[in-house]
Order: C-alpha cells, then structure tokens, then sequence
C-alpha cells in the first residue's frame, strides 16, 4: 500500500503555545494533498486536547521507511508512527513498538465498530501493539474509451478470468502500425502480491502461505494454475505491460493513458480524479473457486521510547474513533476502519469519483494480505524469481521450485 510520489518531507505544526504541555511527533508516509486532511484532524484533536500539540512529518514511501529505521536505531523515533500491516510483525519483534493492551482493556469501546479483517491484523499474541487506521481492497478500474472503441463491454460482477483475458487481448493494439504494441490490456505490479498475483491465487483456489506462516504454499496445486495463468498473459498474449514498460510510463499505465485496465486499491482516486478520461471500477473478475481479492492495512503505533505513551494513546485513538475517522474519509485515498463511517456519508458521498461502496462491499470475499515476521526478506524471495519470469528471464516451473526450496528458510528462522 504505497503512493510512488516523490514527495518531500514536509512537517505539520499547529500550536497553541498558551495552553500547550506535552510535544508528540507522528510521522507518516503519504502524498502532499494528505498535509491539508491532516492539518484538519491536528486541529481538531487539539481542540479536544489543548494541552497537547501534534507535529506531523510526511514523507515519500521510500523516504519514510529509511528515516524511520535511522530514527529508531538512534533512539530517536518519532512517538506515533504510521505502520504497514505486512511488516508489523517485524517492528514489533524488535521492541520498537508500545504495547497498548493495557489502554485497550481500561478503554475497550476504543475498538468498538471496527472491521474485523484489518483489526485482526494487529491482535499478536501479546496483545495490540497497534492498531488499524485505515484499509484497502483490490479492484479493477477501466477506461471506458478504450472500451468503447474496441467495441468491448465494460467489466462487471459476471466477468470471469477468462473474460478478463480476452478482453486484455483485444485491448492491446498497435495504433500506429510500427509493428510494436502502443496500447496494452492491462498495467498492472506483478512483482509483489497485492494488486494482481495475490487475488488471482486466491480465486483458483490456491493459497500463498500456511495459517501457522511455516509453510510457503503459493508454489502448490492450484496456485500454480494462476501463476501459469498470468504468465500466459504475459509472455504469450503480451497483453500486461512488463516493468520496463511500467517504469518509462512512470509506473501507471492507466494514468498514462496507455493501458486499458489496472489493478489498484482506493489510494490511487485521488490521483486519477484529475485524469481527463472517464473511468471506472468493477470487481475483481471470478476465477476457478470463485471471487477473491486482497485486503490490506495501514496502521498506527506508538513508538516505545516515547515519553508521552498517555498522550501518544490518545492521539491513536481519536485516529481511529468514528470523528477521526469521518475527517479523513474525506482525503479518498483510503477506507475507513470504522464501520459506520465506511457505510455513512463522509466515505459514501464523498466528491471524488468512482463507486466507493464497491470497495467495501469486496471484504466480502478479501483475504488478508499476509503478515508475519521475516516478511520483507520472503516477500523478495518470493518476488525476484517471478520478475524474471514475467521478462521472460526464467522458466516459470523453475522460479517455483526455487521459491519452494528458498521461501521456508526465512519462515523457519
């Protein structure tokens, strides 16, 4: 869950020197049309709590992770910090993170209307050592001029895998005639899990890693079925657009106006809301086992070092209460994690485009994206071998058994 904006650290301060007693810092990786939702929901907490002022620090996803790491190992983090699910079970092994069971038990309502899926994320079995602040599920998005003029019908809740691969296919069209592809079916990340691989195991039937996270079993029965389902997307039907494609069209076909569908979660709306070409959402397409997705999480945590863990709890939690939450509904980048302000008006009416029910309506069939420790070093055992399979580098059997000698190493330590 990531926005590949480089975007400059930038710092929110909103004071109020008369009454002010206690300084927190929350850092957070993000966009800059996220400072101004942000600077409203400082404000608004400070209203509540004048003898406390935040201090937020923005900064590009890459940036984010390397100053954090620096910040921490220097005895510097910051005292609330943003956090993603996938890899907050490693944070918290290091001793990095507050554990907040005890503020959770003398205040349990703080979890109260919560979506079960992203808040189970955080539940180790210490306790909460954070908790969600908002989420995502995975949909398609299409160009409906693209579709027009190709004469196909826009995707639904009826289109199968297969319809979604004939439909690549005829959506990826030389325009000029130099004998090279100029419009591609499908921009799409196919190095990590998320947006496309992830779901498609998922909806052959197949499963990426085991309940107990020992055994990698993305490599067995059926999950082999949709990775050699995509391969055939990819280097038979070249109808998905490989990395290199992807990065001289600045990573996203779609917004480049070069391909004609793409895989995505709700933080890229924000983006595409200023795109001249008329688009639109659909479910992820049903596959052999039927219709899946993935569901990830941002969370919010309190740094251990912190010297105001009271302050620092209260400031998670107006994140996370229904009027936090409600204020940064209004961003569009993300889903709430409070039920009735995902289904209420501050998320449901909101200005941006798109059919924003649809991505609730998908926890239905989601699947958590995994989250366990070790996973940054699996995730890139996982991911290198299938790159060089999707540029044709590797055989698709071999970068498989590979991942399967490989990938349970790293669970086993």
């Amino acid at each position: 869950m990531k926005h590949l904006i480089a975007a400059a650290t930038v710092a929110i301060v909103l004071t109020n020197p008369a009454r002010a007693e206690t300084a927190l810092t929350y850092m957070m990786w993000g966009d800059p049309p996220e400072i101004a939702v942000w600077e409203q929901l400082v404000a608004a907490f400070q209203a509540a709590n004048p003898d406390i002022t935040v201090k937020v620090e923005v900064a590009d996803w890459d940036s984010y992770w390397n100053k954090l790491r620096v910040q921490t190992a220097g005895g510097d983090a910051p005292d609330v910090f943003a956090m993603d699910g996938p890899v907050y079970p490693d944070w918290q092994s290091r001793g990095t993170l507050l554990n907040l069971q005890s503020y959770i038990d003398a205040d349990p309502a703080a979890l109260a209307g919560m979506y079960e899926a992203p808040l189970s994320v955080y539940h180790l079995a210490d306790g909460y050592f954070g908790l969600p602040r908002d989420f995502q599920t995975i949909v398609m998005y299409y160009n409906k001029a693209m579709f027009d003029a190709a004469g196909v019908g826009y995707p639904d809740a009826s289109w199968t895998i297969d319809d979604f691969r004939a439909a690549a296919a005829r959506l990826t069209i030389d325009t000029d005639g130099d004998g090279k592809s100029d419009q591609w079916g499908v921009s799409t990340e196919i190095w990590d899990m998320e947006p496309f691989w992830g779901p498609m195991v998922y909806n052959h039937g197949g499963d990426i890693i085991s309940a107990d996270y020992t055994r990698t079993m993305m490599t067995e029965g059926p999950a082999r079925d949709a990775f050699a389902f995509i391969n055939a997307m990819v280097n038979q039907d070249h109808s998905i657009m490989s990395a290199e494609q992807l990065e001289s069209y600045g990573y996203d076909g779609f917004a480049a106006g070069v391909a004609a569908m793409t895989f995505s979660g709700h933080w890229v709306i924000p983006n595409y809301n200023t795109m001249a070409f008329d688009w639109g959402v659909a479910p992820f397409p049903t596959g052999p086992a039927g219709r899946a997705t993935l569901v990830n999480s941002a969370g919010i945590v309190v740094g251990a070092q912190s010297a105001h863990p009271d302050e620092a709890w209260k400031f998670v939690k107006y994140v996370v209460s229904p009027e936090g939450q409600a204020i940064l509904a209004s961003l569009g980048f993300a889903i709430p994690v409070t039920e009735s302000v995902a289904t209420g008006p501050a998320y449901l009416q909101q200005t941006s485009r798109g059919d924003h029910k649809l991505f609730v309506d998908a926890l239905a069939y989601a699947h958590a994206k995994p989250s366990f420790r070790g996973y940054e070093e699996w995730a890139g055992l996982v991911g290198d071998p299938l790159g060089l399979v999707w540029s044709g580098e590797s055989d698709l059997g071999d970068a498989l058994n590979e991942i399967a000698d490989t990938a349970d190493e790293v669970l086993a330590k």
